[in-house]
């Protein structure tokens, strides 16, 4: 199958961020990127435009995206919000899902093929464990929404191999260059695209000793997430300041 306008839509999850390549929009590459790559080497007329913005939530994902990602008249949309709401101590997931199946819906009735994402599962994760019930729900609601819309989905849940900590980034809050080559990988499986991507080899991680994982951990907490906490708290984001990777249609 051929995409020729493939537009990416969410937060920093599609953005890239963990993927770092100094020489491209906003510092990262991501997953998109990658399966941009593989859909241009496909087709010769090919754009992409990738639209998401690390820290954003889904209210301003479906305000800001979604109606400029429909005037780009794509035959190809991947989305995945409200990640970063269920991480808010408090958060309506009815309400939430709501408001993101209006949004798919739009999506939806242009006819471009739709992709959507389950969110990983966060068994193990010190900060995120004990949302676990959440994010179930959350994934479960969104595995209903791909059924209604017909959308194509990566079930990030399933994905056993990213409980494999060398596919996350030193913050441990995104995915490592090695885990978005292997999302680009389950994107372009789950579309049925020919590609021939491998997965990264993983640098192995030497043993610590526990005084040495205690002091990672500290590091750990004063580099990441104390701030990411911050953040929640002031209501601030890191991608305030940032605008779109590829607001319009470019050939990677």
């Amino acid at each position: 199958m051929s995409f020729h306008r493939y537009v990416a839509v969410g937060d920093s999850f599609t953005e890239g961020v963990g993927d770092a390549d100094p020489s491209r929009p906003n510092g990262v590459r991501g997953w998109a990127d990658r399966v941009a790559e593989v859909l241009g080497a496909r087709t010769e007329d090919f754009g992409y435009a990738n639209l998401a913005i690390r820290g954003r939530k889904l209210g301003p994902i479906v305000a800001e995206q979604v109606d400029l990602a429909i005037e780009l008249a794509p035959d190809l949309v991947s989305i995945y919000a409200g990640a970063n709401d269920i991480l808010r101590p408090k958060v309506d997931i009815d309400d939430l899902m709501g408001l993101y199946d209006t949004a798919l819906g739009k999506l939806a009735s242009t006819g471009a093929r739709l992709v959507l994402f389950t969110a990983f599962d966060p068994a193990g994760f010190p900060i995120f464990g004990s949302l676990r019930g959440r994010f179930a729900i959350y994934n479960e609601l969104v595995r209903e929404l791909a059924e209604q819309h017909g959308a194509t989905l990566v079930d990030f849940w399933r994905l056993r191999d990213y409980r494999d900590d060398r596919l996350w980034d030193i913050d441990r809050m995104h995915m490592s260059s090695a885990g978005h080559q292997r999302m680009a990988m389950a994107v372009l499986d789950a579309l049925g695209v020919p590609h021939d991507l491998e997965p990264l080899p993983l640098v192995e991680h030497p043993p610590l000793s526990r005084a040495e994982r205690r002091s990672a951990n500290v590091e750990w907490v004063r580099e990441y997430a104390g701030p990411w906490v911050k953040r929640r708290v002031t209501g601030t984001s890191s991608g305030d300041a940032l605008d779109p990777k590829h607001p319009d249609y470019a050939r990677l």
